[in-house]
């Protein structure tokens, strides 16, 4: 299977791999950022063998001023400026250009190059800042033409919640993801251009061409979270809400942690009351907070992710796809996957961003017969709820192979193989299972909790949390046998009770429940 589907994108269990493909959109700066505007303060054209670093300021440091002429000094040229927390996103060629900034700046407190490091995050749900009144939500019953492959709907009562409510139109869930097709006729209804971009490099683009889905992933989970009632395909979670398309994933499919805080801060700052998040850190899966570099790539995703929380964007993430225990972390056999791995002792030191950072929704997946599919992460403490996420090897009867149907862009409809479906206007669907899948289902319910008026996103949490059916640990774990970690081999094992355990968190998701229906 293809690397950087099975890290970056979560989703595993492919019946045939589908590779990341695409072109690197070109990077234009767009108002309503904290982008710094000085003309002398953005790159005017790449200069050869340079990269990108991740600047962190002490508390209250910015790049502006006399930073600014230490970056130039130090061989940098500033690309970004989030001086709302503390970061800056700058190019430079100079191999020794860390060192020479942090002695020419004492307001720096580190400056590590994105090359090597990427991250995906867990996020805080803090109670956040006032938000625009929320649009009364309408109900969106019945049926479109694929409803009845949707199993994963049906296990969360989700067609009943639509009966009572599809969403509300001003609410808007960012997809962090690798974009999506704005032309799927599923999805086009719901797509809002004005709070899409593409973050790859670092510097927001609202050109559609820049955002527009090159593989696949983006455009699936778009799809769980909000395609349209309109009588074709599907019927997401959230159907009248709408979605904006936040591309983070770079050509190859690795989230990078510039890409990763542009996300965020765009979801802060243009009013994106929930973002979905099936990624991790590329092209470290652990990302250890005692290595000076990876802590800084650590505190300045954690900053942009605290920042869009208290701006009042509830974060959901994925937990990931290889057996492991998040809790209890021994060994990390897949990093860095951009070049050859290598086996490495980590330690509760280390965690998966975003699932990891306090705050953040993180969801284990299950398959067709309720309880936790055979990939999914887990552990106490990090997992939060389950949701559908498919499980191919453990089919319930009538499911027609265990995984999850949602939108795909009809250009990269090769990718998908054997699991393809066409609905009869033509449309394209897909067939794939993994946390990723199970992610945006818990946006998706975030999305209706929101357009009932419910806008902090520890209420939102709480609220999703406290309405979740409980799943008590399996008393047949001879099912996850074939499975141990990927990563230290240790068997799964699931610890706590129906109350909360270390495979379900709190229990699956429930749409129903979560609006009060």
């Amino acid at each position: 299977m293809h690397r950087s589907i099975r890290r970056s994108a979560l989703c595993a269990g492919l019946a045939a791999g589908i590779a990341l493909a695409g072109t690197l959109p070109a990077i234009a700066a767009t108002s309503g950022t904290t982008a710094v505007t000085s003309p002398t303060a953005l790159p005017s054209a790449a200069q050869a063998g340079s990269q990108n670093y991740l600047v962190l300021y002490k508390s209250g440091g910015k790049a502006a001023g006399k930073s600014l002429d230490a970056i130039a000094e130090a061989g940098g040229t500033l690309v970004q400026d989030y001086s709302a927390i503390g970061v800056a996103v700058v190019s430079s060629a100079a191999s020794d250009f860390s060192a020479k900034l942090r002695a020419a700046d004492p307001s720096v407190d580190a400056a590590s190059s994105t090359a090597s490091f990427g991250v995906a995050l867990k996020g805080d749900a803090d109670s956040g800042a006032a938000a625009d009144p929320v649009e009364p939500p309408t109900p969106a019953p019945g049926a479109d033409s694929l409803s009845g492959l949707q199993w994963d709907m049906d296990q969360m009562k989700a067609p009943e919640a639509r009966a009572i409510s599809g969403g509300s139109t001003s609410v808007v869930v960012g997809d962090i993801d690798t974009g999506l097709d704005y032309t799927h006729p599923d999805l086009a209804p719901n797509v809002d251009f004005s709070k899409s971009a593409s973050c790859v490099g670092g510097v927001p683009n609202q050109s559609p061409s820049a955002w527009m889905d090159d593989n696949g992933h983006g455009t699936h989970t778009a799809g769980t979270i909000a395609a349209a009632k309109n009588g074709l395909g599907i019927v997401g979670v959230a159907p009248n809400v709408k979605l904006a398309g936040i591309k983070a994933g770079n050509a190859d499919g690795l989230f990078f942690p510039e890409a990763v805080v542009c996300s965020f801060m765009w979801a802060a700052e243009h009013g994106i009351q929930v973002t979905n998040n099936s990624y991790f850190a590329d092209p470290w899966y652990f990302n250890c907070k005692n290595d000076p570099q990876q802590k800084a790539i650590w505190e300045a995703e954690r900053r942009a992710i605290k920042y869009a929380q208290s701006k009042g964007t509830t974060v959901v993430a994925a937990l990931g796809n290889f057996s492991d225990d998040l809790a209890h972390p021994t060994q990390d056999v897949q990093s860095p996957d951009d070049t050859t791995p290598v086996t490495r002792d980590v330690t509760n030191a280390c965690a998966v961003v975003p699932t990891e950072v306090s705050g953040v929704i993180g969801v284990t997946a299950n398959g067709s017969k309720g309880f936790k599919s055979y990939y999914s992460n887990y552990g106490s403490g990090v997992a939060d709820v389950m949701a559908p996420g498919g499980d191919r090897k453990n089919v319930a009867a009538g499911i027609p192979n265990g995984r999850v149907l949602s939108t795909y862009p009809a250009a990269l409809a090769a990718g998908c193989g054997p699991n393809e479906v066409v609905d009869a206007s033509g449309a394209t669907y897909c067939y794939l299972q993994g946390t990723s899948m199970a992610s945006p289902h818990v946006a998706g319910v975030a999305a209706l909790v929101v357009s009932s008026g419910v806008t902090s996103p520890g209420a939102v949490a709480a609220r999703i949390g406290g309405t979740a059916d409980a799943v008590p640990c399996p008393t047949d774990m001879s099912v996850y046998a074939a499975n141990p970690s990927v990563d230290n081999g240790a068997p799964q094992v699931c610890t706590g009770g129906a109350g909360y355990n270390s495979f379900a968190g709190k229990g699956r998701v429930n749409a129903l429940a979560a609006i009060g229906g």
